[in-house]
């Protein structure tokens, strides 16, 4: 039987900010030592108040503006009644119905992902299992940091938009500084709900919610819960499609359940019946007052936003005329982003002082630059470990490089010596280029070069004869034999010419 597959999303992500929500204990659970950032106040003792967080409160504000949201001038804090043995208080506080931005949304592949709301809450504890022990321990230095939670309309339709829409809102948070999302830390959650409906057996409400229409029953939806990395949430999401339609089509019902998911396969398994909002006993926060933001303060706020990445993705593909492929790996982490960019301003230094049009240039010596920084620098990078903004490569080094290859002063072959040695050691690429003789030779050369050639065509007389009885692909291995017999000393284009004459 067909469906319909209904996908709506709820994304945590904790806010980098110095001290935690509700108190001013150190916001880092992950490089202290367990239990070190606590206080009276995070640990909920009898007596002590919360103070809400400034700086937090303007990142969601931030976040909203940015996500095309509606912001409420009055939002207030709420407490959600329900226990975890590593939420200290027994509640948490979180909001209901008054978050700090509702109605927005993010366009992903050229589709508006509509946000249902953005509010502010505190995290809990972390549970730790030790191997072979009968026992759990809890540190309670995540609880209390400050952590946003965004809420998408069931709109979603298959797996990869979700992945999609994830990986384009993890950016926008670190665009933004409002959070590191790193999902192997646990600093960005996502959880994913999920409903098979009969088609043309539901409706959207004018609040873009699910109802059924014609009389019919909805099937419940399913939520699996802290997937921790986009390639589980896609196989999580496409196993729970595949297991509801199984479960209808043989006329079963879909249990509204929480599910947890495996990270290797992405099979969800069963953890417990889903509460409803009603479970939770939302009531406000009777110590914190209502927050009140005028207009002057959002408009402040929002001259922080910038240009956030899919606008990014959009101008580089435009105004350098790089694939999509390469300009979202070059716009995935904003140091890189930025990096190219300051590469490309040097170039345009470059070509002035030459008396040159960047103009006339530009969109070729941005797609060396791209393909350069996304394949041969990324390598280097992944071998050493090391990131983008610690590199001992300048903007200025790197760009001088580009233009040695743009004039074909060196192959590239030499390309990558030189570069493997300025991001080692730094240093300017002429002189490498010098010192260790990798300039192509000139035109004065051609007789050496052509006699070179011919050295390598009588040392291989066999395959010379396939070539011209029309096997063109062993061109390429002449070309590597004369590369190697030169060092790399000559242009590739020549040695073809050469081969082609002779």
């Amino acid at each position: 039987m067909e469906y319909d597959v209904i996908i709506g999303l709820e994304i945590h992500a904790e806010v980098n900010t110095k001290s935690k929500m509700f108190c001013s204990c150190a916001n880092d659970p992950f490089n202290s030592e367990p239990n070190k950032n606590v206080c009276p106040v995070c640990l909920a003792h009898p007596g002590t108040l919360p103070k809400a967080n400034k700086e937090a409160i303007e990142k969601i504000i931030l976040l909203g503006l940015a996500l095309n949201c509606e912001i409420n001038k009055i939002s207030k804090f709420d407490r959600k009644n329900y226990f975890y043995p590593d939420l200290p208080k027994g509640y948490q506080i979180s909001q209901f119905d008054l978050p700090f931005a509702h109605h927005g949304y993010l366009e992903v592949n050229k589709q508006k992902i509509e946000i249902t709301r953005i509010h502010l809450e505190e995290d809990t504890g972390k549970l730790n299992h030790p191997a072979g022990k009968n026992y759990t321990l809890i540190d309670f230095n995540r609880a209390g940091v400050p952590l946003i939670e965004l809420v998408t309309e069931p709109v979603i339709k298959d797996a990869i938009t979700a992945k999609m829409f994830c990986q384009t809102y993890q950016q926008v948070l670190q665009y933004l500084e409002i959070s590191n999302a790193n999902m192997e830390k646990g600093e960005m959650r996502c959880e994913a709900n999920i409903s098979l409906q009969k088609k043309d057996s539901w409706a959207r409400d004018n609040k873009g919610g699910v109802i059924a229409k014609n009389g019919q029953k909805l099937n419940s939806k399913v939520e699996v819960k802290n997937i921790n990395s986009f390639k589980s949430l896609e196989k999580a999401i496409n196993f729970e499609i595949k297991r509801q339609a199984e479960i209808l089509d043989k006329g079963g019902e879909i249990l509204p359940e929480t599910r947890g998911c495996s990270d290797n396969t992405g099979e969800t398994f069963s953890q417990r019946i889903k509460e409803s909002s009603a479970d939770y006993r939302y009531f406000p926060e009777p110590d914190i007052l209502p927050i009140k933001t005028s207009e002057e303060d959002i408009e402040n706020i929002r001259t922080k936003i910038g240009e956030l990445p899919h606008k990014k993705r959009e101008r580089f593909i435009e105004q350098y005329n790089i694939s999509p492929e390469i300009a979202e790996t070059l716009i995935s982490d904003k140091d890189t982003a930025n990096w190219f960019e300051m590469v490309i301003s040097e170039l345009q230094e470059w070509t002035k002082s030459l008396g040159q049009s960047w103009e006339n240039q530009e969109i070729k010596l941005a797609k060396i630059t791209a393909n350069w920084i996304t394949s041969e620098l990324f390598k280097l990078l992944k071998e050493s470990k090391t990131k983008i903004k610690d590199l001992k490569i300048t903007a200025e080094n790197f760009a001088e490089l580009i233009s040695l290859i743009y004039q074909e002063k060196i192959n590239s072959s030499s390309g990558q010596k030189i570069l493997k040695i300025i991001f080692e050691k730094g240093g300017d690429p002429s002189n490498i280029m010098t010192e260790m003789g990798l300039e192509q030779k000139d035109e004065e050369d051609s007789h050496e070069l052509e006699n070179i050639v011919k050295e390598v065509i009588n040392d291989n007389k066999e395959q010379f004869e396939d070539y011209k009885n029309g096997k063109e692909s062993i061109l390429q291995y002449f070309i590597g034999q004369v590369m190697a017999k030169t060092k790399g000393k000559y242009n590739p284009k020549k040695i073809i010419e050469i081969i082609k004459n002779l």
